[in-house]
Formats: structure tokens, C-alpha cells, sequence
């Protein structure tokens, strides 16, 4: 069994990193100046205690690559940039391998599914930063994260086991779960926090913008039909990685969208998070002003190259009361 990651950011480059150094058999594939950095540097990753740098193979497009069905594929790209990679995957890789989907929001194994019979979801809880080609740094020990897996839509199979158990010696916090949906759902309501943490910067001065994004989460649950796992159960799996540690002298910048607007990303995942509140409460009733205006204000900002953690919260205060009236 081989570990095809693909999308090397943040998320992606510490798992091929800690897998690379498990011993497991590990390809990555990205593009652009990532792929030109691992290629000719190999991949760093830093942490509180470690600063490793190693060579691992490293391709642009999958067709590049002789995949067979006992590999694994995990996604680790944002949900924008998924469908293109299902795509390309679609073209090279036998519909029965398995892909992972450790990415935030509930999209990505819905676009999986559509060509490929075995998917899993992932409830990805890293805290990583990936600011420069070629380097991502993790911010917890001794463990690199929790990385809970199951396949999609319920089950938890010998796949679901033998990637849990992979990912467990490599030094992550994993187990296969059959429920994984309801463990996603619950990750989403948190990410709903990425847009204000990419706007504003620390989520204290604005924790009631966050908790109103949050409700109007759980009322476009409630009206779905959707089941997701309760804050206490779910701050159980938070409590082993706390507190952050820091890494070269620094504290945890920012979340996976505060990290794309400080790239100069165009497009960001708030469409799939924030996005995805406001597409239920389209369907089923339900209002969501907050999440609709926080969906638009980061899309704002990535179109403009707005500097994350750069606006006034008050400015949308204003905004969401005018909208209410």
C-alpha cells in the first residue's frame, strides 16, 4: 500500500512528511512553485522540537504515477480545487482505489463518490501553517494532529482501519470511526469560525458574530435532518493538542483561510463552509445573514488581495443589523 498525497499545503505536506518518515511508501503530487520547491529541496517540516528535511517523490498530474487499487489517494487540497482533482484522478486511477478526503466541509466526498466507489471521509483536526514553498510547520506535540477516519457515507471497513493504524504510527491521533458524517458536521460549525479569523484576526473580539454563525449552523441542521456530534464529545478530541506550541519562535499565525488570503489565494473554502450553511437554509427555510455576509465579505477579500486580519468587525455589525432591519 502506497500513500498518494495530493495537494502538499499545510494539512497534506505534514501528513506525506510524517508518513515519508514512518518508513511508508509516500508520492506527492502539487504544481506550480511547491512542486518546484519539493523537487529540487525536498520537504521541511518544523515543529516545537524537530526540523526535518526530506526527499520524496514528487509529480505534477497523477497520470504521472502507475496507481493500482491497494494504493490510497488523500486529498488534502481545499474543496475549490477538488473537483478538478477528481477529475484528473478519474483519468488515471482505477474507480476502486480508495480516496481520503482529509479536508474540511462536507463536499468532497459528494464530488469523490461521483467517480470513484470507495471514499472516506476525514475529521481533520491540525493545527498547520504551509506560508512558504516547501515548508509547513506543525504546531502540536507530541502528537501531529488528530486524523479520524471512516468510510462515506457510514462504516468503518479494514481500509478505514489499515489507514487509521498508518497514520497512528506516523504520529498522529487516528481511529476508524463508522460515523464520520456527524464527526465532519461538527468540524464545520467550527470552521464557520475561518472567515472571521481571516477578517478580523483573534476570534475573542468577535465571539458573538462566531456563535451567531454557529446557530444559524445548527437551525440549518435541525431543519436538514443532519446529525452532528456535540460540543463536549467533540472537545474531547481538541484537549490532547492543547495548548499550541510554537515553532521557530512563533505562535500559530491564522486558520487554512487566513493562510490562503496571506498567499494571495483568489478563491477561498468559505464557498464549501460559510457557504454551505447558506446553501441549506436555502433549501429547508432557514435564515443565515451571518454566514451569507461572512461567505461574501472573505470572497471579497481574496478578490481585492485584502490583507487577512485587516477590517473593522464593527463595519459588519453595521451591515448585518441594516440586512435584519
Amino acid at each position: 500500500m502506497a500513500f498518494v498525497i495530493h495537494g502538499a499545503g499545510a494539512i497534506g505536506g505534514i501528513i506525506a512528511a510524517r508518513l515519508h518518515q514512518s518508513g511508508q511508501e509516500v508520492f506527492v503530487i502539487t504544481r506550480g512553485a511547491n512542486r518546484e520547491a519539493l523537487a529540487r529541496n525536498g520537504l521541511r517540516i518544523q515543529s516545537e522540537t524537530r526540523d526535518w528535511r526530506g526527499s520524496i517523490r514528487v509529480v505534477g498530474h497523477p497520470r504521472e504515477l502507475d496507481l493500482a487499487p491497494t494504493d490510497v489517494v488523500i486529498l488534502a487540497m481545499k474543496t475549490q480545487d477538488t473537483l478538478a482533482a477528481i477529475e484528473d484522478l478519474a483519468a488515471a486511477a482505477p474507480t476502486d482505489m480508495p480516496i481520503v478526503c482529509a479536508q474540511n466541509g462536507v463536499e468532497n466526498e459528494r464530488i469523490a463518490l461521483r467517480w470513484f466507489e470507495n471514499v472516506y471521509g476525514v475529521y481533520v483536526l491540525v493545527f498547520g501553517s504551509h506560508l512558504a514553498a516547501g515548508v509547513v510547520q506543525c504546531f502540536t506535540a507530541p502528537s501531529f494532529g488528530v486524523l479520524d477516519i471512516g468510510r462515506y457515507p457510514r462504516g468503518a471497513d479494514d481500509t478505514a482501519r489499515r489507514v487509521a493504524e498508518a497514520l497512528s504510527h506516523a504520529g498522529f491521533d487516528s481511529m476508524a470511526r463508522p460515523d464520520i458524517p456527524r464527526w465532519k458536521y461538527a468540524k464545520l460549525l467550527v470552521n464557520l469560525g475561518n472567515a472571521l479569523d481571516a477578517a478580523y484576526g483573534a476570534l475573542d473580539g468577535v465571539a458573538d458574530l462566531y456563535e451567531a454563525a454557529k446557530e444559524e449552523g445548527r437551525a440549518c441542521y435541525r431543519a436538514a435532518g443532519v446529525d452532528w456530534v456535540g460540543d463536549e464529545e467533540s472537545a474531547e478530541r481538541y484537549r490532547a493538542l492543547l495548548p499550541l506550541r510554537r515553532v521557530d519562535g512563533a505562535s500559530f499565525p491564522g486558520g487554512s483561510t487566513w493562510q490562503s488570503l496571506a498567499r494571495g489565494a483568489h478563491r477561498t473554502e468559505v464557498d464549501y463552509l460559510n457557504g454551505e450553511i447558506v446553501m441549506l437554509g436555502r433549501l429547508h427555510g432557514v435564515h443565515t445573514p451571518v454566514n451569507s455576509a461572512l461567505r461574501g465579505l472573505v470572497g471579497f477579500m481574496a478578490a481585492q488581495r485584502v490583507a487577512p486580519a485587516s477590517l473593522d468587525p464593527n463595519e459588519l455589525r453595521v451591515r448585518l443589523a441594516a440586512a435584519l432591519a
